[in-house]
């Protein structure tokens, strides 16, 4: 299944998602599976799941049945259960191969308000110029140092025409980034901390980050759904 987490309820933690999903399957009446053992869990896996505080239209996870059903009125049914802002957008019935297997990349976009087109394309010129920008974060082995340059593969600014129509008044520079996948995660906010290394670039309020798709990538650098690879003609509904 792809979902999304949209407006105030991005800042849905993934925790809290899990609880509000396995809710959701419950008032939607879904066979959903069960692990066996001492402590029976609904089998639900996710894929690398966003940050607390970002928005996503493309988030995946997968879910084994009792039985089986229809994707497209399992879709519906569990969009209906859940609040509006985590909205389930696709379904398909999965073949064989783990859908964390297709999850090569991540596609962003990371919004500055206050920041000046200008100023971000000099930020970008000189971390896209630099053989490697080292970042330091907290993971779960600890503070960890390693490079947020590596990672990217594509840098985009968006122009003025796509600029979100929250505040017209003050500047928004957009930065699109094309990030593969590695360990430890490189994340937007690691670019934001690489352009302040290498340009001082220092937004002024907290950006807004959304990931707009997730999957394999391809030898041109496009990032394909993972989905894709077990659609069989079906009627799958997306809103």
């Amino acid at each position: 299944m792809r979902y999304a987490k949209r407006g105030p309820l991005r800042f849905t933690s993934h925790r809290d998602f899990a609880r509000a999903f396995e809710r959701a399957l419950r008032r939607a009446g879904v066979p959903i599976a069960f692990s066996q053992g001492f402590t029976p869990h609904p089998k639900i896996s996710y894929a690398s799941a966003a940050p607390t505080g970002v928005a996503s239209e493309a988030e995946y996870l997968e879910i084994g049945l009792r039985e089986p059903v229809d994707p497209a009125a399992l879709r519906a049914a569990l969009d209906a259960a859940l609040s509006p802002g985590l909205d389930v957008l696709d379904a398909v019935v999965a073949s064989a191969g783990s859908l964390a297997d297709r999850i090569e990349a991540s596609h962003w976009r990371i919004e500055l308000p206050g920041v000046e087109p200008e100023v971000l394309a000099t930020a970008v010129t000189a971390f896209t110029a630099a053989a490697e920008v080292q970042v330091e974060r907290m993971t779960k082995q600890g503070r960890r140092t390693f490079d947020a340059r590596s990672a990217v593969i594509h840098v985009d600014l968006v122009g003025p025409s796509e600029t979100p129509s929250e505040n017209t008044a003050v500047p928004c520079a957009i930065l699109e980034l094309v990030v593969r996948q590695v360990t430890p995660s490189v994340r937007p906010d690691d670019v934001l901390t690489g352009l302040r290394v290498v340009a001082d670039l220092e937004p002024p309020v907290s950006p807004r980050v959304t990931r707009l798709a997730q999957g394999t990538l391809t030898a041109q650098g496009a990032i394909v759904d993972p989905l894709e690879a077990d659609r069989d003609g079906a009627a799958i509904g997306e809103r």
